[in-house]
């Protein structure tokens, strides 16, 4: 029998590998575990977190408004110098067993975290038509999208703080992920109009040898 309606939450730390390879494994593993702590603090009153795999952790939040301010708090907790993350979200029902949850919800819930770039929180649109006049937020709309083993393409939906526009946000290194100062970034390469940032020269040296790497889609 279905549990209770959710919305689940996934959120991991963008470009993990490239970031392992740039940083190394120590470092890696000192990633994950900030972002846990940082994750465990941030969860509102009934949330809970269902499990992490490997540098993505799995939440329910039992109200939608509640997982969206919670997804805002997690997307913007990376600073100069700090791994960026991606958040996805979607509500419905879900199957419990064990402590873990099972369903079509949980599937798009994890597909639509896939599809988002780092620092964003992306939602479905059946999910924020339950919370539309939501205080201090913003949808902006990134269209009908078909998600990996989903049958129906999707509404999808940017979550924004109200105000928030695109150069409040520290822009991110394409090749680790990490968050980046532009006044304090050690490289910066112009590659096709668009001006990359790095958080230090290895990644820069490494997006100058094959930016096609990085830049692709």
């Amino acid at each position: 029998m279905p549990a209770e309606p959710a919305t689940f939450v996934f959120a991991d730390i963008a470009g993990f590998t490239a970031l392992t390879e740039a940083h190394g494994d120590e470092h890696a593993a000192a990633v994950i575990d900030e972002f846990g702590a940082k994750v465990d603090a941030a969860l509102p009153p009934g949330a809970t977190r269902v499990k992490t795999i490997g540098d993505a952790v799995m939440l329910r939040v039992p109200e939608p408004a509640e997982a969206i301010h919670l997804g805002l708090r997690i997307a913007a907790s990376a600073e100069h110098g700090a791994a960026a993350v991606r958040v996805g979200l979607h509500h419905g029902e879900a199957i419990e067993r064990d402590g873990d949850y099972f369903g079509a919800a949980v599937n798009l819930a994890a597909r639509v975290a896939s599809v988002a770039v780092g620092g964003e929180v992306l939602t479905t649109g059946a999910t924020a038509a339950l919370v539309p006049d939501l205080t201090g937020v913003l949808y902006e709309s990134r269209g009908r999208q078909t998600l990996r083993n989903i049958r129906e393409p999707v509404d999808l939906f940017a979550v924004l703080p109200l105000g928030d526009t695109a150069g409040d946000r520290l822009p991110i290194d394409p090749v680790c992920g990490m968050a980046v100062d532009p006044d304090r970034s050690p490289g910066r390469l112009s590659y096709e109009g668009t001006t990359y940032f790095f958080c230090s020269l290895t990644c820069a040296g490494d997006f100058a040898g094959d930016p096609d790497r990085f830049t692709s889609s």
